[in-house]
This record gives structure tokens, C-alpha cells and sequence, in this order.
């Protein structure tokens, strides 16, 4: 496993994320390394996002039914 030394992280981040391993019993290098995980993640959503299949269907009618869903309930 790699190492990664951050510099220049602002005092209230690292007063966060003690205050989140506190919390949950943890350490701020295993907040911080699931936060980064969690965040890094984003990278393959383009990815994934253009294997779907295109269904010919558009934005605007997608929104036109998730609309008008919202509005039954």
C-alpha cells in the first residue's frame, strides 16, 4: 500500500476529521483515507456512466415523468 503525506491541510480540516475519528473510535488517517476513497470514486462515474446502453430517451422527458411522480405523493 502506498503512503501520502498531505501538506498545507487547514487547521479546521484536521480539527473535522478528529473530531469524526473521535466519534467513531478511529484515527484521522482511516477518516481520511475512506473520505478520499469515497470521493475518488467520482473518477468512474463517466466511465461507467457511457457503458449504459443508449435508450433514445431524452433529458427532458426523463424529468417530465420524474416531475410529475414527485407530484403524485
Amino acid at each position: 500500500m502506498a503512503t501520502l503525506h498531505l501538506r498545507n491541510v487547514p487547521p479546521e480540516v484536521i480539527a473535522r476529521l478528529e473530531v469524526i475519528a473521535v466519534a467513531e473510535r478511529s484515527s484521522v488517517s482511516a477518516v481520511a483515507v475512506r473520505e478520499l476513497d469515497m470521493l475518488s470514486r467520482r473518477a468512474d462515474n463517466a466511465r461507467l456512466l457511457n457503458k449504459l446502453p443508449d435508450t433514445d430517451v431524452s433529458t427532458d422527458v426523463l424529468l417530465t415523468h420524474l416531475d410529475a411522480g414527485r407530484d403524485e405523493r
